[in-house]
């Protein structure tokens, strides 16, 4: 056990060592309360979805340290992992050069247990050089990523300033038969998005409008659910006292015929 000063918040709450260590943890930690870890689970059901579809680029978006890039690299020979937090992207970078990353897992308080998370634990190690990881907004996606057959956003929509422009776009970076996955739990909040950007939970014309009815509005132009809603729980360990259990929800998407 060892004792440690958690560095000053910084403006991005993605980029604070607290946060990127929960999320190592996250990704590459144990799995707590009988609950699967969530990037492999997200990666398994995408592969599942795709059925017979071809399967060969996955484009990963708020990839965040990198645990569903890799997963997803089990099954596309190619994997781009991209996210908007540095210190997300240096972390997923790390753990695809060294195969291992370190990082100190909060007890309480002040209080940091040391650990060590290794591709090889998870079966991982073989696939390492199937992805690349990269810093970019997933709202301008840069031109160059070409297009995909899986398009995952996990966890993203309700953490974007702008998730009309990211959904109104994304058809861009998507084969003709490939599908858009994506998962949330819905949490918005004003520090993430504003109000008027909220995709849903509010009530408009005296209705209640849930995201999932925002999705389709959004999306009805392009896309074409592929499959119904499914519940994905996850958890995240904050403490060793402190756990955050949340339930997302899956949508998988298809492209209309043109």
């Amino acid at each position: 056990m060892v004792t440690k000063k958690l560095t000053k918040a910084a403006a991005n709450p993605y980029e604070t060592e607290l946060l990127v260590s929960q999320y190592c943890e996250f990704h590459y930690g144990r799995d707590y309360f009988g609950v699967r870890n969530f990037p492999a689970r997200c990666a398994r059901l995408c592969v599942r979805f795709m059925g017979e579809r071809e399967r060969v680029r996955a484009l990963d978006v708020g990839c965040a340290v990198g645990r569903s890039s890799f997963e997803l690299a089990r099954y596309f020979p190619q994997v781009t992992g991209v996210d908007f937090s540095e210190r997300f992207i240096r972390v997923a970078r790390l753990m695809g050069e060294a195969g291992s990353i370190s990082y100190g897992m909060t007890v309480e308080g002040e209080l940091l247990e040391p650990v060590e998370r290794r591709l090889a634990d998870v079966g991982l190690d073989g696939v390492r050089e199937r992805v690349q990881f990269i810093r970019a907004d997933a709202m301008a996606l840069p031109e160059e990523l070409g297009g995909f057959d899986l398009i995952f956003a996990g966890n993203l929509i309700d953490r974007l300033p702008a998730p009309r422009r990211f959904l109104s776009s994304i058809h861009e970076r998507l084969d003709p038969q490939g599908l858009l996955v994506l998962t949330s739990p819905y949490t918005w909040l004003p520090e993430f998005t504003p109000r008027e950007e909220w995709l849903g939970g509010f009530m408009r014309d005296r209705e209640e409008l849930l995201t999932l009815d925002g999705l389709k509005e959004i999306l009805a132009s392009r896309f074409r659910l592929a499959a119904e809603p499914l519940d994905v729980p996850f958890v995240m360990r904050e403490t060793a006292r402190k756990y955050q259990h949340t339930i997302a929800q899956m949508t998988v998407w298809e492209r209309r015929p043109v």
